[in-house]
């Protein structure tokens, strides 16, 4: 079997051309490292048809309605019509930080939602997109079959990059439209008003939703590592800043921790799970995370 752990490496993945190879290669090097895998495929408990779209697998094709009807249906089981995914990606100007691991934090971003999309259809379940800055610019339903898979990984790369973000409005806005109970992945570095953030995941939770939030974070955030003065430009209509590092550190990781210790006890608070993601780690690490997280929410 072919080690596919030498693509999960960001930087190696960034060299990769196209997306629907970074997303298999992410999910089957997974898939590969695991000893028994944590997906399910359909259920024995039928639940309804749908009509037969390219790319479906064919078992599940009624072959006694093809005879009636002369089309093609396929059979919806129990597990699939239950399991429904909304993957909300930010991609404001913040995300586009790139630090020393080479790869931004959007990009990394759209690695973890495209393997996680991957995933997800291939298990026969539907899983939809949100591209937002301040506003939604891009809403794919969800679906479950091939095709959409497709559609989804094309929206991944024709991103915009708005100047600024809302994650508030983003959570309210899939709280109010989606009115079916599901599981809303946040990929985000949460550079927002902490307080609409949590008022947005709050409105979620009380939609019954399951909510987990990927905190996509670059490694130079998480450290500080700058010794030399040093000219910070600033994003979402931040100013620039030139400073001396060494004098903001101890002040900058204190704030920085207790950014994260707030997000953290959030989350907590209102069942929400939460995964940091650092762009230097591999892309298993951030799936393992998520599954983990997923795992945990169906007990």
């Amino acid at each position: 079997m072919e080690d596919y752990r030498k693509y999960l490496d960001p930087k190696v993945l960034n060299r990769l051309g196209h997306l629907d190879l970074k997303a298999r290669l992410i999910v089957e090097g997974f898939v590969a490292g695991m000893h028994k895998s944590p997906h399910h495929g359909f259920s024995v408990e039928f639940a309804e048809h749908r009509e037969y779209v390219p790319g479906d697998d064919i078992r599940h094709m009624d072959w006694k309605v093809y005879g009636r009807s002369d089309r093609y249906y396929i059979k919806q089981y129990e597990e699939e019509t239950n399991f429904v995914a909304h993957l909300c990606l930010d991609s404001s100007e913040s995300m586009t930080y790139r630090g020393a691991s080479g790869v931004s934090k959007l990009e990394y971003g759209t690695y973890v939602a495209a393997a996680l999309a991957y995933l997800i259809i291939r298990q026969q379940d539907a899983v939809g997109l949100q591209l937002f800055g301040k506003d939604v610019y891009r809403s794919l339903p969800p679906a479950s079959h091939a095709s959409h898979l497709k559609l989804l990984l094309n929206a991944l790369t024709t991103l915009e990059t708005p100047k600024k973000t809302d994650i508030g409005r983003l959570l309210h806005d899939v709280a109010e439209r989606t009115k079916r109970r599901g599981i809303v992945v946040l990929i985000s570095d949460l550079f927002d008003d902490p307080k609409n953030v949590l008022l947005g995941l709050r409105h979620l939770r009380h939609r019954a939703h399951d909510v987990i939030v990927l905190h996509v974070l670059d490694d130079d955030e998480i450290r500080f590592p700058f010794e030399k003065m040093t000219l910070f430009e600033g994003l979402e209509d931040q100013p620039d800043l030139l400073a001396d590092p060494r004098a903001l550190r101890k002040a900058y990781l204190q704030e920085f921790e207790g950014f994260l210790t707030g997000v953290r006890k959030a989350c907590l608070e209102n069942n929400v799970d939460y995964t940091v993601l650092n762009t230097s780690q591999n892309l298993d690490v951030a799936l393992s995370a998520f599954l983990a997280t997923r795992a945990g929410a169906r007990r």
